[in-house]
């Protein structure tokens, strides 16, 4: 007798903002932007993915963040914090992120958060944008955290409210 599949009732969201040194279109950004179409490609059969935000272009760099032109997204949801570790640090997506620092500003505030959403939930980047605030404000939490500090999908409510400046963010 085989056991009934359990479906998970939660799913791990995340979001990573990158501030671009140079224009999309620059010679400088060419190996990043070169490089797009295959890692998509990858993660799109790998292990515990789920899902990733993308506009017609395919990815998401043309995608308004935070209200700042020079801001791109990446956001996407996973089984679990496991399969999303496996992806990141292995393959050509960890070649990417060993040369990060040549095409994006590095950044003293948070630009990466995580937090739990309801199975088949796809977060919104006015979620993600206020997961990243609420990060920055209260640090790792149940409702908004980081890889290295990282809660079970119970707890997940605001630590308190974020004010969201007027005008900020985006519909999407």
């Amino acid at each position: 007798m085989t056991e009934p599949l359990t479906v998970p009732a939660y799913e791990l969201a995340q979001v990573n903002i990158g501030r671009l040194q140079f224009p999309l279109d620059s010679p400088e950004l060419k190996d990043f932007v070169d490089a797009l179409d295959p890692v998509n490609a990858v993660v799109d059969k790998a292990e515990g993915f789920v899902w990733r935000l993308q506009s017609d272009s395919g990815n998401a760099t043309d995608v308004p963040v935070l209200g700042d032109d020079w801001l791109i997204i990446n956001m996407s949801v996973w089984r679990d914090t496991d399969t999303l570790t496996a992806f990141m640090y292995q393959g050509q997506h960890r070649e990417l992120l060993a040369r990060r620092r040549e095409w994006f500003e590095r950044m003293r505030e948070a630009m990466v958060a995580l937090w739990w959403v309801p199975a088949g939930h796809r977060p919104t980047v006015a979620e993600a944008e206020e997961r990243v605030l609420h990060l920055r404000a209260h640090g790792p939490t149940p409702y908004a955290f980081t890889l290295r500090t990282s809660f079970p999908p119970q707890g997940a409510e605001p630590t308190a409210p974020v004010d969201i400046p007027e005008g900020l963010g985006c519909s999407v």
